[in-house]
């Protein structure tokens, strides 16, 4: 019978429950889908005999809202979200976001800034002595001393600021079971120090010492702390000081197994919001309702992405069997009109590659060079395609999440595949950048990469009588760019008639190496200086990614002059 996580003690009782073990705070809505982790931290706990509640947005001035669940006998489960509540809430430029995707009607100000820190003081406050457990992106990231675009300052971990009892980091399924059966046995949230995937604080420190957090404001000490954090944080226990105690970080769970990520996907998820939002739309639901995850993790090791810092560096792929039951299942839900939006994860083309190694020190799998263990066929991801192709109610089936254009170049049959039957009129490529020392500093491949998937695509395009475009995602205001860069780009971009309709600013998220970049004006591997885009610049260098746009023309102009590049106003402008 489909069932979903109590948001109040009447739908608690309705499940046979007269308390809860443990109950999740989230600032996202309640919607019982994989893709949220609310609902899949919930589901799993659930499968594995614990009684989990959920709730979701709480009004922190309503004090009831935090009592809907009553007290958990175990702990409280505190997440800003899926998505960093500051990202979450401002520009790059710092300037207030208008929506919320992860909302009902896309509402923006249902989640506080900082909202695992509030949510977290809240229930400290109304129940006295009951554990704290946090977790999700923000807490992750937080996770040690970060710099913090908001404030443009470098904040002590989020386990200090909020207070919480315990910090689990990453996907967590494994060790927040762990935590929770040794809390049902009687174990005291305190005792709980060395578990994978966890930082806590410790009186003693015993391993290796990063700068304190008082030391990590300063652009040097923070430089240190982030070459230290890079070279042992996957394989050895890390401290830092904060006053007279010590932060803890222990280093990550182990990557479930494709059993293990086949129990979690296959769990009875109704793949549908709460039934108390009434039918409004959720935009980030709406977005992935039709789209099939096939595996976590990503080694592509980008400077500005901090999906390794979460998911991981190791891929986690679910088999065929568990997918395609997914599909079967998505194709009978309400509304289902005939099209997979997407099957993949975060870069579709990794689902089935692994390396041997357990060990290994790179930062990047493909960059700058493709390790010669990885083998980077496409074979297993081509047949998955085929084989959802396949059930009859698939009448279109699409690949929208990243594509590795240094690894699809290799592989000519997938490009074929792709304009053949995946591709649903553009398909965007994030070459992020053409100038060679942006994307070294992006630890990105050369842009020839991206060249070549374009000839490769326009050729299937010919070949198959497609209208398609490639249109690249690209980033600016990066570290190391400077208005000579962006003008080179915007050169390209005119020579070849394309015309970007989104183009990224570079926001400095906790914990990324672009960040430490961002902060300090330093080269974390190099010790070499960087340019730093700031202000009016970022402004100047969007302006000339967009140079076509009208309002832009005088920031084109502006920004030519500044370069000492007068003699190219009457190219962008004839």
């Amino acid at each position: 019978m489909d069932y979903l996580l109590p948001e109040t003690m009447h739908e608690a009782r309705q499940l046979g429950w007269k308390s809860l073990d443990i109950i999740v705070i989230t600032g996202d809505a309640h919607v019982d889908h994989h893709s949220f982790g609310a609902a899949l931290i919930g589901r799993f706990l659930v499968a594995n005999g614990f009684k989990v509640g959920i709730i979701s947005q709480p009004d922190i001035n309503n004090q009831a809202d935090f009592q809907a669940l009553g007290e958990p006998n175990l702990f409280f489960g505190v997440t800003a979200g899926n998505v960093d509540s500051i990202v979450n809430h401002y520009t790059a430029q710092r300037k207030i976001r208008s929506d919320d995707k992860y909302t009902p009607e896309g509402k923006a100000s249902k989640r506080p800034d900082r909202a695992t820190i509030i949510y977290t003081q809240k229930i400290k406050q109304i129940f006295k002595g009951v554990p704290v457990i946090i977790g999700g992106v923000e807490a992750s990231l937080r996770r040690i001393a970060h710099y913090d675009f908001l404030q443009d300052k470098v904040r002590k971990s989020i386990l200090y600021d909020s207070k919480a009892d315990l910090l689990i980091y990453g996907m967590a399924e494994k060790t927040i079971l762990e935590t929770a059966e040794l809390m049902q046995q009687g174990t005291d949230i305190s005792s709980i120090t060395d578990l994978k995937g966890t930082v806590t604080i410790a009186k003693n420190p015993a391993g290796i010492m990063l700068p304190d957090t008082e030391q990590a404001s300063t652009p040097v000490a923070f430089i240190e702390m982030t070459r230290l954090f890079e070279k042992h944080h996957r394989y050895n226990t890390l401290y830092q000081k904060f006053g007279n105690r010590y932060l803890r970080h222990n280093p990550p769970a182990t990557p479930l197994s494709t059993s293990e990520i086949d129990f979690i996907y296959n769990l009875p998820f109704t793949k549908q919001p709460h039934p108390k939002y009434k039918g409004k739309a959720i935009p980030a639901f709406l977005q992935i309702k039709d789209s099939i995850t096939t595996h976590r993790g990503c080694f592509g090791g980008c400077s500005f992405c901090s999906i390794f810092y979460h998911q991981g560096n190791k891929i986690q792929s679910r088999s065929r069997k568990s997918i395609i039951a997914e599909v079967k299942k998505t194709v009978l839900m309400p509304g289902f009109k005939g099209t997979i939006t997407d099957v993949g994860g975060p870069s579709a083309d990794m689902y089935g590659i692994s390396c041997p190694h357990d060990k290994c020190t790179r930062t990047s799998c493909l960059s700058p060079n493709i390790c010669h263990q990885l083998d980077c066929s496409h074979e297993k991801y081509l047949n998955l395609l085929k084989e959802i192709s396949r059930i009859p109610q698939v009448r279109h089936l699409f690949v929208s999440s990243g594509i590795r254009t240094d690894m699809a170049v290799m592989n000519e049959k997938f490009i074929e595949e792709l304009v053949k039957k995946h591709t649903s009129g553009r398909i965007k490529i994030a070459p992020e950048h053409i100038s060679k020392k942006v994307l070294e500093l992006m630890n990105k491949q050369d842009f020839s990469n991206y060249e070549t998937f374009n000839r490769m695509f326009r050729k299937y395009c010919q070949k198959y009588a497609k209208n398609y475009q490639v249109i690249p995602y690209l980033i600016v205001g990066h570290p190391g760019t400077t208005l000579q860069e962006s003008i080179e780009l915007a050169i390209y971009l005119k020579n070849n008639r394309l015309m970007v309709e989104q183009v990224q600013e570079f926001t400095a998220t906790p914990m990324t190496i672009s960040t430490a970049m961002y902060y300090t004006g330093i080269n974390p591997f190099t010790g070499e200086k960087v340019h730093v885009a700031k202000g009016r610049e970022v402004r100047l260098q969007k302006a000339l990614a967009q140079w076509y746009v009208p309002s832009n023309k005088k920031y084109v102009i502006e920004a030519l002059r500044k370069a000492d590049k007068k003699d190219l106003i009457s190219f962008f402008y004839p």
